[in-house]
């Protein structure tokens, strides 16, 4: 079995390769059943250990193994740690080991891509960043790659993290800033990226205007929040797939638990939307939001394109 260093998955794992992938993985016959969660005991907190297997009849099988630690980045580890296991689908010989790390980041980001493809305004300029973790560059990176952002706006609870993303993202060529106000800074973007661990809603619908994209990427439990009732009852809302987000991502699981939505005003998944079962965005002064709690699926389209890549 091979091993792939970081950088070689880096280097694979374009943003416009990536999104391209996962748009063929969602039209595909790859199987990606429900990821497994446990919880363990970290010795001054709680973590969730995350099972996601995935195979294409006669192709590849892949298996993910990360765990989610919430309390590491004051330990200056990431959060999210992971490792990913590459199979020859016909045989079960195995092919490669990923490092799960900029895999992880880059699929989840690329599926947000993808989504905002088919729900973001065509001349969406203006991104507003909730969150400052390892996720949030990327983020903007991928929604970059299919929109023409310029101007970045980075909102986290700490304000040098904040202040220091933007910094980086000026180097890398946006017109960056960090913001304090988050109630006042909504308005102001043509699409709202949030990937935190917030417990409860940091953006409120009644802050939304028209025309506007929410993408969410935290919030991977039913206990996580980061939207109120409001963002989902004026939005068209969309995820990645009905099977995860509909019972883990609390932005969903819990407005549908309460009686807020109904299962029918979630219109559409990923699958749908790459496969023209659904239109997406149909109007300009629509808001859209999209719920993303990650498929095994896009774990394997991404490891099959690095693998591929590296060979």
């Amino acid at each position: 079995m091979r091993g792939l260093p970081a950088e070689t998955v880096d280097a694979a794992l374009t943003y416009p390769a990536l999104v391209d992938a996962l748009r063929n993985g969602f039209r595909s016959n790859i199987a990606a059943p429900p990821r497994h969660h446990h919880e363990f005991a970290t010795g001054g907190g709680a973590g969730t250990l995350l099972l996601m297997p995935a195979w294409q009849p006669g192709g590849y099988l892949g298996a993910k193994t990360a765990t989610v630690v919430p309390d590491n980045p004051g330990r200056r580890l990431p959060t999210v740690q992971a490792t990913y296991q590459l199979f020859d689908g016909a045989t079960g010989t195995p092919l490669a080991q990923l490092p799960g790390q900029p895999l992880t980041n880059r699929r989840t980001a690329a599926a947000s891509a993808l989504a905002a493809s088919y729900l973001a305004r065509a001349d969406a300029g203006r991104l507003l960043m909730v969150g400052t973790g390892a996720m949030a560059p990327e983020l903007v990176h991928a929604h970059a790659n299919v929109r023409p952002i310029r101007e970045v706006r980075v909102w986290g609870r700490t304000p040098s993290a904040a202040e220091a993303l933007a910094d980086r993202l000026r180097r890398e060529g946006y017109d960056a800033a960090p913001v304090r106000d988050l109630e006042a800074a909504v308005p102001w973007a043509d699409v709202i990226s949030c990937a935190t661990m917030a417990d409860a809603p940091l953006v409120r619908g009644a802050w939304l205007v028209p025309g506007q994209h929410v993408d969410l990427v935290g919030a991977f439990k039913p206990t996580l929040r980061e939207t109120d009732d409001g963002c989902v009852t004026r939005a068209r809302v969309f995820c990645d797939t009905y099977a995860g987000a509909l019972s883990e991502g609390g932005d969903l699981a819990r407005p549908l638990q309460d009686g807020v939505i109904t299962r029918a005003d979630v219109l559409a998944d990923l699958y749908m939307l790459c496969r023209g079962e659904h239109a997406g965005r149909q109007s300009g002064d629509e808001i859209t939001l999209f719920k993303s709690v990650g498929t095994s699926l896009a774990d394997l389209a991404a490891a099959i394109l690095a693998y591929e890549a590296a060979a």
